[in-house]
This record gives structure tokens, C-alpha cells and sequence, in this order.
């Protein structure tokens, strides 16, 4: 009799751990409800926000295109007024764009800028557009520096990559081109003047 009292209250015991443990993940199980019910809050509102920029990403792209392309040689205000000439123009026929759209707007990705900003880069909205169109464009920038900023930054940003810095008086500069462009390195040609000699 005294065996089965001690069984009893052994398996009393045993069950008031379980039920403890039942409780654990009865709370457990409740806090998380309670957080995916404001994900699913978070993710309708992020699932409306990509199906409004699917529906401009066409109007958005062509005027960073353009921006890219055009833009480059000059001031803040004058991009801004020929992107708001832009999409006037893309209103007229029809395309959907953002309210901002731009080459800022449209092409900015947050951990490049901040790496950038890191590296050197005035963290201005002036060289943050430059920056991206530097990076985005597909021939050889001309960069007007006069407080040398870009060339701290490309320096910075490109000295993994094993950047050549040549000027037209260094002897070596074809060869140093010439290798840059068969292994693929960067050039930074410094000091250029007025005309450059084919």
C-alpha cells in the first residue's frame, strides 16, 4: 500500500512538471501568435507597396535611365527639374511612375550608400547621385574634383581591387592601361587637363 502511495504521488509529481511544461509552451505559443498577427500586418502593407512599384517600375527605370545617361555633368536643381520634365512627358502618354521617381529614388540601395559614406563619400545628395551614376553607367566618368573628395573615395573604395593610379606624365601609362584592361583593374587617371591626346 505504502509502494502504490509513493508511485502515486511520484506520477502526481510527474504530471505537475508536465502541466508546468504545458504551460511554458502554452505562453510561448501565444506570444508568438500574438507577433505573426503584426507580421501579417507588416507583410500585407509590404506586399501593397511592391505591387504599386511592379505597376511604375517602368516609368521609374526610364527616368533613372535617363538620369544616368544625361544627368551628370549637372547641378542638383537642374536634375531635378528635367526629372520633373520627364515625367510630365511619361504622364502624357500614359506610363505610371512614383511620386519621387529618380536616380536616386530608383536605383539607391541603403548598404552601398552607407559603405560609400564610409569609404569617404560627402554624404550630400549631390554625391550620393553622382556615386550611383559612377557606379551604374557603363563608360569611363569624368570627375571635376577640386576638393579632391571622389578621389579619396575611389581610392578608398577601390584599393581591394587593386586600383592603378597613373598620370598622363608617368612613363608607364600605356603599360599600366594596357594591363588594367587585360586583367581587369581599375584606372584612376589623375590630373587631367583641358584635352585629353587620343
Amino acid at each position: 500500500l505504502e509502494a502504490r502511495f509513493h508511485a502515486g504521488l511520484k506520477k502526481q509529481e510527474e504530471l505537475a512538471a508536465q502541466k508546468a511544461d504545458c504551460n511554458v509552451k502554452l505562453d510561448r505559443a501565444e506570444r508568438l501568435l500574438g507577433g505573426l498577427g503584426g507580421e501579417k500586418a507588416r507583410w500585407k502593407a509590404t506586399v501593397a507597396e511592391l505591387i504599386s512599384l511592379e505597376t511604375n517600375v517602368v516609368g521609374d527605370i526610364m527616368i533613372a535611365s535617363g538620369g544616368i545617361s544625361y544627368l551628370g555633368a549637372f547641378t542638383a536643381g537642374f536634375r531635378l527639374d528635367l526629372e520633373k520634365e520627364w515625367a510630365t512627358k511619361l504622364d502624357s502618354y500614359r506610363v505610371k511612375i512614383s511620386a519621387n521617381a529618380g536616380v536616386r529614388n530608383t536605383l539607391a540601395e541603403p548598404v552601398k550608400i552607407r559603405t560609400w559614406t564610409i569609404n569617404g563619400l560627402p554624404t550630400d545628395g549631390l554625391s550620393i547621385e553622382n556615386a550611383i551614376i559612377l557606379t551604374k553607367s557603363r563608360r569611363w566618368p569624368l570627375m571635376i574634383d577640386p576638393q579632391s573628395q571622389a578621389n579619396k573615395w575611389i581610392k578608398q573604395s577601390e584599393k581591394d581591387h587593386n586600383l592603378d593610379v597613373v598620370k598622363l606624365s608617368d612613363k608607364d601609362i600605356l603599360r599600366t592601361l594596357c594591363n588594367a584592361v587585360r586583367f581587369g583593374k581599375p584606372v584612376l587617371l589623375e590630373n587631367v587637363g583641358q584635352e585629353l591626346d587620343p
